[in-house]
């Protein structure tokens, strides 16, 4: 047996390492990817559960960044650009109609239409992505609140000339159901080769499915699409219904009260 240190000589030298600090704070970073096919935010709450279960030192704090921080930002920033949107639109309807009830059927179908937005991405198996759902939804609503104003403007425009309400919302609904249905089915069609990823090359003249350049644009078409179509049922229906409970409503009173 032949001692190491025969051939060899120990000497000591600093490890070679980088201590990060932000804010005075030892920090270290843990990147991960995902597989193909696996959503980052799934994961994300399976650590947490696991984080739950097992806690870490109460001297170490876990802060999750990257993608859900991102996430997060553009959540908020899109709730409140939606909340500012619907306050606008409230006010600019409440200053036309001249009726609290008007502005509040037409913000509550926007608010409505967000189902069928959910249960188009639910039926496609489509994930409700911040940006590209919230500006689906976003959009969608300009198209909704469209509709109903053609709707309710028409109804107050001829409503003083039948005794008759409930058909004044019937003349109504026959008078503007093409020109709601012609926004509905032109949209459609604008937003169907998105939705199902059509990609045309006039240059080329070559039509190909599933382009990765369209597969950012599906979840967005989807949204609207589902949403439109959604939002135009309770158009054309709900809305109706809506007035002509008003009506009623507005008449019990002016019987109770006259009496």
């Amino acid at each position: 047996e032949v001692p190491i240190s025969s051939f060899m000589k120990l000497n000591p030298m600093p490890k070679v390492s980088n201590i990060n600090r932000v804010d005075g704070k030892r920090v270290l970073e843990i990147k991960s990817d995902v597989l193909t096919g696996v959503l980052a935010d799934k994961k994300l709450k399976e650590i947490e559960a696991w984080l739950q279960e097992n806690p870490v030192n109460s001297q170490v704090t876990v802060k999750f960044r990257g993608e859900d921080e991102d996430r997060k930002e553009s959540q908020s920033f899109l709730m409140g650009a939606f909340t500012v949107a619907m306050a606008l639109m409230a006010i600019i309807l409440i200053t036309q109609f001249n009726s609290f009830y008007s502005a509040l059927l037409i913000l509550s179908a926007v608010v409505l239409s967000t189902i069928g937005v959910f249960l188009g991405l639910i039926i496609t198996g489509q994930p409700f992505g911040v940006i590209m759902g919230g500006l689906g939804v976003i959009a969608l609503a300009g198209i909704v609140v469209n509709n109903n104003i053609v709707l309710i403007d028409t109804y107050d425009s001829i409503k003083n000339d039948f005794e008759d309400k409930k058909e004044a919302i019937i003349r109504t609904g026959i008078q503007r159901i093409r020109p709601v249905l012609l926004t509905t089915v032109t949209t459609l069609l604008g937003l169907l080769p998105m939705a199902l990823e059509l990609n045309i090359d006039f240059f080329a003249r070559e039509v190909s499915m599933g382009a990765p350049s369209m597969q950012m644009w599906k979840q967005l078409s989807v949204a609207l699409l589902s949403g439109l179509v959604f939002a135009t049922t309770l158009t054309l229906i709900v809305t109706p219904c809506a007035l002509m409970w008003w009506e009623n409503v507005k008449e019990k009173l002016r019987t109770k009260f006259g009496k």
